[in-house]
Parts: structure tokens; sequence; C-alpha cells
């Protein structure tokens, strides 16, 4: 652990150039989770392939997701700095290859390389903040960390709007170069800690028996229906094949002496419930994120610059009541506080259902902020309880337990809600048929509204807490 005064937060403390580094490291996944889905109609007409654009999302969220188990245990091995450079390094050479694309199949698979990147560069930063930081001093430095989310919520689909209306949309992957060599050497300088050193045992099998069964799953669903018939030979093959290497993983996982994604943390109720929060969290944000600009752009003719405005609303009502949050766990508790932050995520959504059927910017923007300040209230305070609950050998793989289960949700969601959109258009342009783009679009909301209720007690389910003083 870093060798510094506790006594104090903020930007001139001893720990303030680490802070400063962990913001600019946030940034980078910060203004990808916005900057995106605002050029998706934009990279369509010029690449192609409306029905494969889910997988640009699915696809880095799945490298992302299988990946943070395996980076998790290496921090655990050999400290967080040499992970966090590593994953900054793929995450930059990934948005390169974006940049440069030839076509939407090359553009995924370049996704798929930035994703391996990002399942190191978040995680590595929530972890590090969780060591040089005690449960009362993160509540002030979740004001800090919220702050950058605050800004790439504007400037991310600001961004993206400005770069596919007036340049190129290949700027949106450019942009993350300078940023990811500022936080490379930002971290290189300033972070100095003392690994724990002990043997471990990574299990790569696990590694590689998980990433098989949720490529081939997430394949199986966003294909249903378009590539092949759901009932058809193929998609039984790849679903059944999928589930099989599952139930093998989770054997494989019973037996591994130190497994990548440990089955033991899941018996702890507090670990268990706050992964089920995590999964929830990543499919209502992935069901906005990827849906709300091509819908603003295909029903109202909205241009991609107005359209991630109002995307915008989501991810500055999040850092809005995630700064917030640690002052109400703190007087609380964590799980009262999660309980409100469901709750408002629940409302928002239902919103958000009505709000479709008649949109407008001024409706969806509106449902879009009440979201964002709900999955605020939600997402921080249960991370900081799975943290909070175990020390620092155990902490990269509870960190990156609960981020993985995020990443899920984001993952299978978006290829969920992707067949669902895809099965309303019946292989027909959003553009060309809007009413049926609707009608899919609204189907999707009501799938992300049913999962904002199964939140919403996977939030009551979790133990009851004194306030965290």
């Amino acid at each position: 652990m870093t060798a510094v005064d506790r006594a104090s937060v903020g930007f001139r403390s001893e720990r303030g150039p680490v802070l400063v580094a962990l913001m600019v490291t946030t940034g980078l996944v910060a203004i990808d989770a916005t900057i995106l889905a605002t050029a998706v109609p934009t990279i369509v007409r010029e690449l192609g392939g409306f029905s494969s654009f889910p997988w640009l999302f699915s696809v880095y969220l799945l490298t992302q997701a299988v990946t943070v188990p395996i980076y998790s245990k290496l921090a655990d091995v050999w400290g967080r700095k040499p992970v966090a450079l590593v994953g900054i390094a793929l995450f930059g050479v990934g948005s390169v290859l974006c940049g440069v694309a030839w076509s939407m199949p090359a553009l995924i698979a370049f996704r798929a390389v930035q994703g391996l990147g990002a399942g190191a560069v978040q995680p590595m930063a929530v972890t590090i903040a969780g060591d040089i930081y005690t449960v009362a001093e993160r509540a002030k430095v979740q004001g800090y960390i919220a702050s950058v989310w605050g800004v790439s919520s504007v400037v991310g689909p600001t961004l993206g709007g400005v770069f596919s209306q007036w340049a190129s949309w290949r700027w949106i992957f450019f942009v993350n170069v300078p940023l990811c060599l500022l936080a490379a050497w930002l971290l290189w300088r300033r972070l100095h800690e003392d690994v724990e050193r002990r043997e471990h045992r990574i299990d790569w099998a696990g590694g590689a028996l998980l990433t098989g069964a949720l490529s081939l799953l997430i394949l199986g669903i966003l294909e249903g229906g378009e590539a092949w018939a759901w009932l058809s030979g193929p998609s039984l093959m790849v679903l059944g094949l999928g589930l099989a290497l599952l139930v093998v993983f989770l054997l494989v996982e019973r037996r591994a002496v130190e497994p990548v994604l440990p089955l033991d943390l899941l018996s702890r109720r507090l670990l268990a419930t706050t992964a089920l929060v995590s999964v929830g969290v990543g499919v209502v944000l992935i069901g906005l994120t990827s849906y709300v600009p091509a819908f603003l752009e295909a029903l109202l003719g909205a241009t991609p610059l107005a359209s991630g405005l109002t995307l915008a609303l989501l991810t500055i009502g999040w850092p809005v009541s995630a700064s917030q949050s640690g002052r109400l766990y703190l007087r609380y508790g964590f799980r009262k506080t999660a309980l409100v932050g469901s709750a408002v995520v629940v409302l928002g959504c239902a919103w958000l259902v009505v709000a479709v059927s008649r949109p407008s910017l001024a409706a969806v923007g509106a449902g879009c902020f009440v979201v964002g300040m709900g999955l605020g209230l939600t997402a921080s305070p249960t991370l900081i309880a799975a943290q909070s609950s175990v020390d620092w050998g155990e902490r990269g793989v509870v960190t990156g337990a609960n981020l993985f289960a995020r990443s899920i949700g984001s993952a299978v969601g978006v290829a969920v809600l992707g067949a669902i959109v895809n099965g309303a258009l019946a292989g027909q342009d959003a553009d060309a048929q809007p009413e049926l783009f609707q009608e899919g679009v609204r189907e999707a909301l009501l799938s992300v509204l049913v999962v904002a209720v199964l939140m919403l007690a996977a939030a009551a389910a979790m133990p009851r807490d004194r306030p965290a003083r």
C-alpha cells in the first residue's frame, strides 16, 4: 500500500498526485462510455450493417468482462500499477486500430482490443482508491471521481456529435491517444505501492472457459432471428455449447486453487447481493446508451449533437448523485442508500417507457436524468460496501467480481436488447421503418424496467448495516 499521510484528502495532500492519476485514468473509460453512442448512426451509414451495430458495444463489453477477473487476480499478485499500465496500453492500441477501421467487421474486432484494455483500466483505478483511502475518505474522494464522470458526460456526447456531424467519427477513437499517454505517465511517476508478496496460481483454464462460454452465448443471442432461426440447428448448437462450457467453467472453478472468479465469494450475502445490483446497473446503463441516440435520430430527426446532449443528462445525473452518495451511506448505511437509488432508477425507467410512445427531446432527457440520479446512488455505495468487507489481499478480486458483474450485465444486456429491437424490425432498416423501430425500442425499455425492478429487489436483500462512520 502506498505510504502516505492519511490525514487529508484532496489535490494538495500527499496522495493528491495519485488522485489526479486515478481521475485521468477513470476519464478514459468515462468518455468512451458515451462518445460512441452518438456516432453509431453515422458509422452505420458509412460502413453499413445496422443489425450488427450492437456488436460494437457487446464485443467491447464481452472482452472487458471476461478479463476483469483475470486482471484483478494479477493485481493481487503483481500489484495494481503494472496491470493498470498494461490496460492503458491495450486501450490506446485498440483506439488507434478503431480509428483506421475500414469495415464494420474490422471495427468490431478492434473494439475487442479496446475492451481488453478497459478490463484493467477501470477496476485498477477503483482498487487503488480502495487501497489508499478509508471508507470515510472514499465518501469525499467519490466527489472527485464523480466530477470526472460529470465532465465526461458532457464532453463525450458533445465530441461524438461534433466529430460525427462536422468532422469524422474516427476522431472519437483518436482522441483517446493523448489521454492514454497522460494517464500512463501519471501512474508511472506518482503511484508507489508496496505489494503483499505471496505465491499465487492464475486460473488460466477458468478464464478461457468463461471467455468461450460467454462469447458463444452472446453470439447466439445476437444472431438468433438474424443469421439463423431461433430454433434452428446452428442456434441450438451455439447456445447449447455456450451453456455446456458455462457448466464446465463452474465445475473447474470449484476445484481451482485460486479460481479466476471465486464462487465462495458469492456465498457471502453482501457480495452476492451487491453483484446482482451491479448486473442490473450494467443492463440499465447499456440499454439507454445504446438506443436512446439512435432512437432520437431515427424518430425525431435529431442531429448527433442533439441526441448526444440528451443522453448526456443520464451521465450528468449519475455523478451529481454519486458525489453526494458518500454523505448518505455514512449517515444511513449502504443498504438504505442503494434502496433509494434503485427506486429512483425504477421511476426513471417507467418514465422512459411512457415517453417513448410520444417522444420528445425534453421528455427523454428528463427520464435519462432521473435514471442517472438513481444509478449514482446505487452503483457507488454497493461497490464500496463490497470493497470494505475484505482486506488488501482480496480487494482486487472483490472489486473485479463486482465490476465483472456490471460488465456481464451490459454485455448480455446489449445482446438481448439488440435481439428484441432487431426482431421488431424484422430485417428492415431503422430509418426506413421508424414505427417498427419505435416499437422495438419500447419493448427494449420495458425489459430494462423489469431489470430495474429486480435490481431494487437485490438491493432490498442486502444485509442490514449501520452507518459507515
